[in-house]
């Protein structure tokens, strides 16, 4: 262990003094390059990026929930799910960074301002200009939930343009996007909207047959209204059945009290009979209906009022949907905010001129130490295997000349 930690110290002190025997050549060529680089870095063209800020605006109350608040308390349901079948709701920054991503906004840009020239693109090939443009942008999401629209090009006047209007043509596209989509919900829902119209009107047309036909304007109503009819003309000929009795039994068979209380009694039982057996009645009647016939007449009318109530119910729905569909469609309000326009930027974006030359510097530095360390192998090493052996120590021995290195 004591061997191997001397060792170690004895490598470390020969390379201190490699390098203090090569520190002339460090310097000056370290030097160089830091005046090398430094004039690299001030050839370099200068870009200026500009920052533009948007914002989607609040969510506003009004919509369809706030349609159907106007409309109706009973009915701000109904319109809760058109919105939802709608999908109509607020833009998301998602949506926004796609938007100012896409191929079509881009191709705008670069033919608005003419970009292929400014990229040097000769062939006009757009998908060249593409990749060259999107180098230069940057859409972030800042933290306070923001897009920031950054350009970066030679002028600062032209960063700043194009950042403002690619802030304008998000919120135009997007325009279009939101009236394309509210146009084609508004096409679904009226497509509904006429069917349910056209069923409501044959659902009451059936109706109306139904109570022309039967002369009925509520069945249940009415038909409770015979039942208790029926009952009475039972009583009625309970209570006649006992009088004839009573007149049979006083004045006999033939008299006339008897036979006037019989033909009364006689009428009640041919009525009670009609009633419960008969499908129709003799005579003409709006209220009363035979009770053979009111399960059919009860059975129709439930069947045709449900589907009256149905549709109704639908249409309670859909219209709401359909109104704000058309008002959707017609709507072109601003779809973002710009908080902040992009003016053009005073300070230079790149190149960042310190790292370059503090880059180039030390990679230089680095290549230098391997350099002399090559060149104190190959000196110290004196033989020469190889003609590639022979020339590279002459290499290493002007290099030490050049410098006046001493051994």
């Amino acid at each position: 262990m004591i061997e191997d930690k001397i060792k170690k110290e004895v490598k470390i002190t020969d390379r201190l003094s490699v390098l203090l025997k090569w520190k002339k050549f460090i310097l000056i060529n370290t030097l160089a390059m830091v005046v090398i680089s430094t004039v690299i870095a001030f050839l370099l063209p200068v870009d200026y990026r500009a920052t533009s800020t948007v914002m989607v605006p609040p969510e506003k109350s009004f919509g369809l929930s706030g349609l159907g608040g106007l409309i109706s308390g009973s009915k701000s349901s109904a319109t809760s799910i058109g919105s939802k079948l709608l999908g109509i709701s607020s833009t998301s920054e998602d949506l926004l960074l796609g938007i100012l991503n896409s191929r079509t906004a881009l191709t705008k840009v670069i033919n608005k301002f003419n970009l292929m020239g400014y990229y040097g693109i000769q062939d006009k090939n757009i998908d060249k200009a593409l990749k060259s443009f999107a180098a230069d942008l940057a859409f972030e999401t800042n933290e306070y939930g923001m897009i920031e629209i950054n350009v970066v090009n030679k002028s600062p006047a032209l960063s700043a343009e194009i950042s403002n209007y690619l802030s304008e043509l998000l919120d135009s596209m997007n325009i279009d996007l939101n009236t394309q989509a509210a146009k084609n919900n508004r096409i679904f829902v009226e497509k509904r909207y006429m069917q349910n119209v056209n069923d409501l009107r044959k659902a009451e047309d059936s109706l109306f047959k139904f109570q022309k036909k039967y002369g009925i304007v509520a069945v249940p109503e009415q038909l409770e209204v015979t039942v208790k009819a029926a009952a009475e003309i039972e009583a009625m000929l309970t209570k006649k059945e006992m009088e004839t009795f009573f007149a049979k039994q006083s004045y006999g068979e033939s008299s006339p009290q008897y036979l006037g209380v019989l033909a009364e009694l006689n009428l009640l039982k041919n009525k009670v009979q009609e009633l419960k057996n008969s499908s129709t009645l003799s005579s003409t009647s709006n209220i009363f209906y035979p009770f053979k016939e009111m399960p059919d007449i009860s059975i129709q009318y439930l069947r045709t009022f449900r589907e009256v109530e149905i549709q109704q119910a639908i249409l309670e729905i859909v219209m709401p949907m359909y109104e704000q569909a058309k008002v959707e469609e017609q709507k072109s309000i601003p779809t973002i905010i710009v908080v902040d326009k992009a003016v053009p930027p005073l300070l230079k974006y790149s190149p960042k001129r310190s790292l370059i030359i503090a880059g180039l510097s030390l990679l230089g530095f680095f290549i230098f130490i391997l350099i002399i360390f090559r060149g104190e192998s190959v000196i110290n090493r004196g033989t020469h295997q190889n003609r590639f052996e022979e020339k590279e120590y002459r290499f290493f021995t002007k290099i030490r000349s050049f410098y006046k290195l001493k051994l």
